[in-house]
C-alpha cells in the first residue's frame, strides 16, 4: 500500500489529474491485477449475505415502496435490464432502478456487512449497483460472474480505503459520500472503462451523494435504508453520463471550493489515504465483517456479551428491581451515536421507530440481557419495547466514553481493533457484575467467526419464510458459482418469493 497525500489546492495551483485523489481511485479501478482466492471466496459470501437480509426485509414498507418504484420503470434500451429482489427474474427494470430497489432491501434491516475506522460504512452496499449494471449489459458486453467479482472487489477496496482515512461524520456528513465514488469505480472495473471515464464518474458520484447525517440522528426515519440505495443509483447514473463524455467538478476533493475545503476539515486540512500500489491485490474486503444480529454494528459485541450474562446470572438479571444501574464503558462512537451520549430522548422511547431502536444501545443491551437472544423482528416489536420490566431496566442503562476503547476502535491494527467495551452492573444489594468484550462472536477474531457455512445458514434462516425450498437452493447454487457464471446466468443472482408470501402487503402508489 502507499499513502496518497490529500490536501486542498488553490485554483491557481492547477493541480494535475495525476495528483488528484479521484484520479488515483480511478487508477485502482483500472488496475488489471488478479484477485486472490480468499478475496473471491469472500465476495461470494457477501453476495449471499446481502440476499439473506434482502429476503428477510422483502415485505417491509420501505422495501415494498422501492420495489414498486423500480418495477414502474421499463427496461432502458441499452441492454436487457436488471432483476429486482422479490420479483420474477423475467420482470426486469432499468439498472439504476434495480440498484435502488435492491439497495433498499439490502439496507433496510441494518443486517449486512460493516467496516469502521475514521468513518463508518456498509461496503456490501456496493453490490446492488454493480450487479444491476452487469445484468443489464451481460449480453451486450459478454460480462461474466468473474467480472462482477472484480467490480465488487474494487468497490470494497475504495470504500474501505476512504473510510480508513477520511471522517465524514465528524462534519455531520452521511457515510454514503464514500459509497458513491466506490460504487462508480466498481462499475468502471466491471465494464473495463478507461481511467478518464472512471475519474469523471467518481467526481459526479461524490458530488451528488453528499448529505447530512440527520438521517441517522434523533427520530430516525425510513430514509436511513434509502440513503445508500440512492448513492448506488447515483453511481450508475454518473457512470452513464461519464461514458457519454460528460465531466465532473475538478478537482472534486482538493479544489478551494471542493469537498475537503468546505464539507470536511477545511482549507488547511490534509489526509493520508491508503491505496494499493499498481499490481498489488485488492484485499480490503477481508478487513470487513458481517453481522450475526440485526442492529448497528457497534451493538453486535454488546448483544453477545448480554447473551453471555443472561446465561451466567439468570436469577439476578431476571428482576430489574435487583439492578441499580448498568453502565457501558465504550468508544466515543458507541457513546455519542448509539449511546446515551447522543442525548436523543428517542433512544429511551418505547414508541420510537425500529430505525431508532436499532441505534439505541441502551434498548438493545436491555432486551438481549433479558431474553438471552436477538431476533431481527421480535426484538424490535412494539409489544417487546413496551414490556414494563424492559422499560424499567432500559432506563437504568447508560454509556460513558472510555479512552482506551476509543483508541482501540480507531486502531489501524486489525488485531487490536475493537467495537465493544466493559459493562459494570451495580446491584441493589451493593454487589457488582463486571465483564467485557472486544469484538462480536461472528467477527474474524471473535468466538465464532463467520465462514461460508454461516453465510449459507444465515440465508436459509432469513429466507425460509418467503422463499420456497427449491428457490433457496437454486439461489445458493448460482451465488456459490458466481466466479464461473456466464453472461446468460447473471440474471439468476436474484430470488422470487413463494406464492402467497406477499399476500396482504399493500403496494403504495406514487407518481410513476
Amino acid at each position: 500500500m502507499h499513502l496518497h497525500h490529500l490536501r486542498t489546492h488553490r485554483s491557481d495551483e492547477n493541480l494535475a489529474r495525476e495528483g488528484q485523489l479521484a484520479w488515483k481511485l480511478a487508477s485502482v479501478a483500472t488496475d488489471p491485477v488478479e484477485l486472490d482466492d480468499d478475496v473471491v471466496d469472500m465476495v461470494v459470501n457477501r453476495v449471499i449475505d446481502n440476499a439473506a437480509v434482502a429476503a428477510a426485509s422483502i415485505a417491509r414498507g420501505p422495501v415494498v415502496s422501492a420495489r414498486s418504484q423500480a418495477l414502474a420503470h421499463p427496461v432502458s434500451i441499452g441492454g436487457d435490464g436488471a432483476t429486482v429482489f422479490g420479483a420474477d427474474a423475467a420482470r426486469r427494470t432499468s439498472p439504476e432502478w434495480a440498484a435502488w430497489a435492491n439497495g433498499v432491501a439490502v439496507r433496510e434491516l441494518d443486517f449486512h456487512d460493516t467496516f469502521l475506522a475514521a468513518e463508518y460504512s456498509h461496503p456490501g452496499d456496493n453490490i446492488p449497483p454493480i450487479v444491476a449494471v452487469a445484468q443489464h449489459l451481460a449480453a451486450n458486453r459478454g460480462l461474466t460472474g468473474r467480472d462482477i467479482v472484480r467490480g465488487i472487489a474494487t468497490g470494497y477496496e475504495i470504500q474501505i480505503d476512504l473510510v480508513k482515512a477520511i471522517s465524514l461524520h465528524k462534519h455531520k456528513i452521511d457515510h454514503v459520500a464514500h459509497l458513491g465514488p466506490s460504487a462508480a469505480a466498481g462499475i468502471g472495473t466491471l465494464l473495463g472503462l478507461d481511467q478518464e471515464t472512471i475519474f469523471q464518474a467518481i467526481g459526479q458520484a461524490l458530488h451528488t451523494t453528499t448529505a447530512t447525517r440527520q438521517s441517522r440522528k434523533g427520530e430516525i426515519s425510513t430514509w436511513k435504508a434509502h440513503a445508500p440505495a440512492f448513492a448506488g443509483k447515483m453511481a450508475v447514473e454518473a457512470v452513464d453520463r461519464a461514458m457519454r463524455g460528460q465531466t465532473s467538478p475538478v478537482p472534486i476533493y482538493e479544489g478551494e471550493d471542493g469537498v475537503v475545503a468546505w464539507l470536511l476539515d477545511g482549507p488547511d486540512a490534509s489526509y493520508e489515504v491508503p491505496l494499493p500500489e499498481v499490481g498489488e491485490a485488492k484485499r480490503a474486503i477481508l478487513d470487513s465483517y458481517t453481522k450475526e444480529h440485526s442492529a448497528e454494528y457497534q451493538a453486535q459485541a454488546w448483544i453477545d456479551l448480554a447473551r453471555k450474562l443472561h446465561d451466567e446470572y439468570p436469577l439476578i438479571l431476571d428482576d430489574p428491581s435487583r439492578i441499580e444501574s448498568i453502565v457501558l464503558h465504550t468508544s466515543h462512537h458507541t457513546h455519542y451515536v448509539i449511546g446515551s451520549g447522543a442525548n436523543d430522548p428517542q433512544k429511551y422511547d418505547p414508541d420510537a421507530s425500529r430505525e431508532t431502536l436499532d441505534h439505541s444501545i441502551p434498548y438493545i443491551f436491555t432486551v438481549a440481557l433479558q431474553d438471552g437472544t436477538w431476533n431481527h423482528a421480535e426484538s424490535y416489536s412494539p409489544e417487546r419495547a413496551h414490556r414494563a420490566d424492559t422499560i424499567e431496566l432500559w432506563n437504568k442503562v447508560t454509556t460513558v466514553e472510555d479512552e482506551e476503547w476509543t483508541r482501540r476502535y480507531h486502531s489501524n491494527d486489525i488485531a487490536e481493533k475493537a467495537f465493544g467495551g466493559r459493562v459494570v452492573i451495580k446491584l441493589a444489594d451493593g454487589g457488582e457484575i463486571v465483564d467485557e468484550i472486544a469484538v462480536a462472536d461472528a467477527h474474524p477474531l471473535g468466538a465464532r467467526p463467520f465462514a461460508r457455512e454461516q453465510y449459507v445458514q444465515k440465508f436459509r434462516t432469513l429466507a425460509e419464510w418467503a422463499l420456497t425450498p427449491e428457490e433457496i437452493e437454486r439461489f445458493l447454487d448460482v451465488a456459490q458459482r458466481l466466479p464461473e457464471l456466464g453472461p446468460d446466468e447473471l440474471g439468476g443472482l436474484t430470488f422470487n418469493v413463494a406464492p402467497g408470501a406477499l399476500v396482504g402487503v399493500e403496494v403504495p402508489e406514487g407518481l410513476f
